[in-house]
């Protein structure tokens, strides 16, 4: 037993951030790991213009026994994990509810509207309390710095993964991800990795 039972089925979990944070790769890599205890994973994927940090949003659902469609209802999700703080709101404003959670990296990428002064980007502390607002329960954490402290900003997207294993919410823990990451990416990535998940699980854990 690597975690709890699934907790409802299907159990309805959107990654979202904006292009180039490694949202995808995240979605692979969470969704990898829960086929690995037998669990039927479908995703679903929207871009926006990804390539000039827009959104990107992953749908899974994830189910004990049948197959689900990729787009999960609106007002159904129930976990996002948002690894840019605005698109937090985005996704709550479509998919959330009164029973939903929600974690979240703080550290925010200002679109090119922002940077140019066209346009406004909210302070952290009203995107904060919008969030909590908008959920069942919040979680925060500046992915980022932990990331940057690694070595790679990148690697953001890892402690977000560990911190859902920190929520334990879903069957998987680190002996899973280790599993899926040593045999997915070259040796001389693995230790970082292993650490990002490490210090998200951790983050979150000691919060529940």
């Amino acid at each position: 037993m690597t975690g709890p039972l699934l907790i409802k089925d299907p159990y309805n979990l959107i990654i979202t951030g904006v292009g180039g944070q490694g949202n995808v790769m995240a979605s692979r890599v969470l969704a990898n790991m829960l086929v690995r205890q037998r669990l039927r994973v479908t995703i679903g994927e929207t871009f926006g213009m990804s390539q000039r940090g827009g959104s990107v949003m992953s749908h899974l659902r994830i189910s004990k026994a049948r197959v689900w469609s990729p787009q999960i209802p609106k007002g159904e999700a129930d976990l996002i994990v948002a690894i840019e703080p605005i698109e937090a709101l985005r996704v709550l404003s479509d998919y959330g509810n009164p029973d939903v959670k929600v974690l979240v990296n703080t550290r925010p990428i200002y679109p090119v509207g922002v940077i140019t002064g066209e346009s406004d980007y909210p302070a952290p502390e009203k995107i904060r309390e919008a969030v909590k607002d908008l959920s069942a329960k919040a979680y925060f954490i500046d992915a980022t710095a932990e990331a940057v402290n690694l070595g790679n900003p990148i690697l953001g997207n890892i402690i977000m993964i560990g911190g859902v294993e920190g929520l334990g919410v879903l069957p998987f823990n680190r002996e899973v991800f280790e599993t899926v990451i040593r045999e997915g990416m070259p040796a001389s990535r693995i230790e970082a990795n292993l650490r990002a998940f490490d210090i998200g699980a951790a983050a979150i854990a000691k919060r529940c």
